[in-house]
C-alpha cells in the first residue's frame, strides 16, 4: 500500500484560534476570583482584557502580575498611584475611579463582560457594556432585580445576550437550550435553605454573625453568604429569573433542597420535567456561561451517585424567612419595589455584618422601608437610582 507523504510544517501556517476577550467587572471577589481559574485553566479559549476592584488593592495587584491584563481599575482613587507603581513594569493600562469603571467596559477589544460585582454598583457598568453591544455573564443578580425590565429591553435593543452566572439561573437556562420557550409551565428554583434551615424564630433571634456565614454547601462572597441565611438571595434570584426567561410570577416557585445537587428545574405544559445537576461549584456555571454556545472540558470534580444516596425537597418556609415572602410582594407590585427591596437588604445585611442588628431585624427594615419609600410604577433608569438613594436612607433611618 502506497504511504501517505510526510507532512512538511514549514510549508503551513496555522490559523491562530480567536479567543473569546473577557473583561472581569469585580475580580477580587469570590465569582471573579472562580473565574480568573476558569480562564486560566482555558486560556487556549479566553483572553483576559479587563479586571476591576472596589477597594482590594492589594489583591487586584497580585491578580494583574499574574494573568497581565490590559487595563485594570480600582474604584478607590487614593489607591491609584500604589496600584500603577505595582504595575509599572507591565503593558497594563491602570485607572481609578466610578467614571473609570464605567467606562472601560466600552473598550473595543472586549467580547463579553462578566458582572460580578455584588449590589447596586453593578448596574451602570452593565449598562456601558450592553450599550456598547457587549454579551453579559451576569453575576450580579441586582442588576436584574433593580431593573430588570429596563435591562431586558436594552439588551434586546442593542442585541446583546445576558448568559446567566447563579448557578440556579444557568440550570434553568441549560434546561430550555433547545426548547420552545413557549412550552414551558413554571420554573423551580432550589435553595439549599442556608445554615438555619432547621431553627425555630427562637433560635433565629440569637443567632450570631459568624454562624450565619457558616454556610453547609457553597463558597460565597459575606454579603451573598448572609443572604443565603435570610433566603433574601433566593427572593432576588426569582426576581430576576422573572426577567431572564420573561416569566409571571406565578410560574415562579422555590423548593428547598439541602444536598444542593439539583441546581433548579423547569416544567413544561405536558407535565415533564428538565434538572441540571452537578456538585456545588460555580465554576461550573461561570464556565458554561463564558464558552456558551460551547460546552469546555473541565477538570472539576465529578458528582457521584453513591456519595448521594439521598436527594430531599421541602416547601420553604416563608413566615420564618420572612425575606422570601417579601421579595415575591416586590416582584408582584413591580415598578421600583423590587429596587426598594435590593437598597433596604444592602443596608440591613451590612447593619447585621457590622453587629449591629440582630438577625430578624433584618427582613423588619425592608419592609418599613418598602412601606415608607414612593412607589413609582414605570421607573426609568434615574428613577432607579433615586429610588435607591432614597431607600438607604430610609433604611439607615430604622436602624437604632
Amino acid at each position: 500500500m502506497k504511504q501517505a507523504p510526510e507532512l512538511n510544517h514549514n510549508r503551513f501556517s496555522l490559523k491562530k484560534k480567536k479567543l473569546k476577550r473577557i473583561a472581569i467587572i469585580g475580580s477580587t471577589g469570590s465569582i471573579g476570583s472562580q473565574a480568573l481559574q476558569v480562564i486560566e485553566e482555558h486560556e487556549d479559549e479566553f483572553g483576559l482584557e479587563v479586571l476591576t476592584a472596589n477597594r482590594n488593592a492589594d489583591l487586584l495587584i497580585r491578580q494583574a502580575l499574574r494573568h497581565v491584563p490590559k487595563a485594570v481599575v480600582i474604584g478607590n482613587q487614593s489607591e491609584y498611584n500604589r496600584v500603577r507603581d505595582a504595575l509599572a513594569g507591565l503593558p497594563v493600562k491602570v485607572y481609578a475611579g466610578e467614571d473609570a469603571l464605567n467606562q472601560v467596559v466600552e473598550m473595543d477589544t472586549i467580547d463579553i463582560v462578566l458582572t460580578a460585582l455584588v449590589g447596586f454598583c453593578g448596574l451602570q457598568p452593565t449598562v456601558n457594556a450592553i450599550k456598547s453591544g457587549k454579551d453579559i455573564a451576569l453575576a450580579n443578580k441586582e442588576t436584574l432585580v433593580v431593573a430588570g425590565e429596563y435591562i431586558t429591553r436594552l439588551a434586546e435593543e442593542n442585541n446583546t445576550m445576558i448568559l446567566p452566572v447563579d448557578s440556579e439561573h444557568s440550570a434553568i437556562f441549560q434546561c430550555l437550550v433547545g426548547e420552545n420557550t413557549g412550552s414551558l409551565e413554571k420554573i423551580y428554583l432550589t435553595a439549599s435553605g442556608g445554615p438555619f434551615r432547621n431553627l425555630s424564630m427562637a433560635d433565629l433571634e440569637n443567632v450570631t454573625r459568624e454562624e450565619a456565614l457558616n454556610h453547609p454547601n457553597w463558597d460565597m462572597g459575606e454579603k451573598i453568604t448572609i443572604d443565603s441565611a435570610s433566603l433574601m438571595n433566593k427572593g432576588l434570584e426569582a426576581i430576576e429569573a422573572r426577567w431572564l426567561f420573561n416569566l409571571r410570577p406565578e410560574q415562579i416557585e422555590v423548593v428547598v433542597h439541602p444536598q444542593s445537587i439539583i441546581h433548579s428545574f423547569v416544567q413544561f405544559v405536558d407535565g415533564s420535567m428538565k434538572a441540571q445537576m452537578g456538585l456545588p461549584d460555580m465554576k461550573l456555571p461561570i464556565l458554561y456561561a463564558l464558552a456558551f454556545p460551547n460546552r469546555l472540558k473541565s477538570s472539576f470534580t465529578r458528582f457521584n451517585f453513591t456519595d448521594y444516596p439521598s436527594l430531599t425537597f421541602e416547601k420553604a418556609d416563608t413566615k420564618k424567612f420572612r425575606n422570601l415572602a417579601l421579595s415575591f410582594e416586590a416582584m408582584k407590585k413591580g415598578g421600583n419595589m423590587p429596587c426598594v427591596l435590593n437598597a433596604a437588604n444592602e443596608v440591613a445585611v451590612e447593619a447585621f455584618l457590622s453587629d449591629r442588628i440582630r438577625f430578624l431585624a433584618m427582613p423588619e427594615i425592608i419592609e418599613e422601608t418598602m412601606n415608607k419609600c414612593m412607589f413609582i410604577g414605570n421607573p426609568g433608569l434615574e428613577d432607579y437610582k433615586n429610588t435607591d438613594q432614597e431607600s438607604r436612607k430610609i433604611a439607615e433611618s430604622l436602624i437604632k
